[in-house]
């Protein structure tokens, strides 16, 4: 765009399930910020949507959506494997992208991206929102003030059954299809657990991993392990298993210090903190529209009075990480 508005009229693609609750209606709700538009390839799904929404306008192809002068920004909620096309297009016409997570299906579609926001000076910015939660910025204080110490080592355990709770179904169940998602349900739900180890401890020196196909319910990889090696000697290990029995799941983020520990659940609402014999747990209220605090900081970067608050060069290492693990591409 030429100049910066004083007003974002967002244009989404793809109004499927995470816009319904988790975006959609934050787009209204966040000062100096309306949602003009949707679009989905089937046209009733898209005015239907728009009905139910109080969306004005809506569409059934994505270049009419991205070419509405109405519009001055796109936020892109497609699968994962359609998210290059489209950012792309919407950058090479002049509009600042808001993109789901993961960025992409791998490292060379997010290049891709990142060149065309390059080449049109564009800003491109990534929806790992729990950086915006009150819950996640409280941890990242307790590792900057060394509440536990220098930390040692940082683990995640991600358990889950076959049919789990955490994961949306849907018809065409494409977050199993490598072709559309990547690598499984570990592309789905990973980004999240991994954007935060960055968030927190900085980029990897060193990161390899391992995964394989087990249970055969689908074509995707259905558990991953990984080791890194993060700033200051941090040492990391995680695994991820999607097809374990009923009543064993886990959900757990722990980081050991030389004076405690703090552990929390990725998609939970608490903070454990444990030093020697003390114990302390700290309870977070979610917003009802879970990405609202993050699009709240998009709306001001794309108003050019924040810094971005996840640039796609930031998501592209919990991607090449997501690589390292899944395809045992070591760095």
């Amino acid at each position: 765009m030429s100049s910066l508005p004083n007003h974002i009229n967002w244009g989404i693609i793809g109004c499927g399930d995470v816009t319904e609750k988790k975006s959609g209606p934050a787009f209204n709700k966040v000062p100096n910020s309306s949602l003009v538009a949707v679009m989905r390839r089937d046209m009733e799904k898209a005015k239907d949507y728009a009905r139910r929404h109080g969306v004005p306008k809506y569409y059934a192809h994505a270049t009419e959506l991205i070419n509405d002068p109405e519009i001055n920004a796109i936020y892109i909620a497609t699968p994962p494997g359609s998210h290059e096309t489209y950012a792309i297009e919407a950058l090479e016409a002049g509009k600042p992208v808001y993109v789901e997570k993961p960025m992409s299906v791998d490292i060379a579609s997010c290049s891709r991206m990142l060149d065309a926001a390059q080449r049109n000076s564009g800003k491109l910015s990534i929806a790992h929102y729990r950086r915006a939660l009150p819950m996640f910025l409280k941890i990242k204080e307790l590792i900057t003030v060394r509440e536990i110490g220098e930390i040692r080592t940082v683990r995640i355990s991600m358990l889950q059954p076959n049919k789990s709770g955490l994961i949306t179904e849907t018809a065409d169940n494409w977050r199993v299809n490598p072709a559309i998602a990547g690598a499984g349900l570990f592309y789905d739900l990973a980004p999240h657990q991994l954007d935060l180890v960055m968030y927190f401890f900085g980029h990897p020196r060193h990161a390899f991993g391992f995964s394989a196909n087990q249970a055969g319910f689908y074509e995707a990889e259905d558990i991953v392990s990984g080791l890194m090696e993060l700033p200051e000697k941090i040492l990391f290990n995680g695994h991820w298993c999607y097809t374990v029995g009923e009543g064993i799941e886990e959900d757990l983020f722990e980081i050991i210090g030389s004076k405690g520990k703090i552990c929390f659940p990725v998609f939970g609402q608490t903070i454990t903190i444990q030093q020697g014999s003390s114990t302390e747990v700290l309870h977070f209220e979610h917003p009802e529209h879970i990405q609202q605090p993050m699009i709240e900081k998009i709306v001001g970067y794309f108003l050019g009075k924040t810094e971005n608050p996840c640039s796609a060069k930031e998501a592209m290492e919990s991607m090449r990480v997501m690589e390292s693990f899944a395809y045992g591409k070591p760095f």
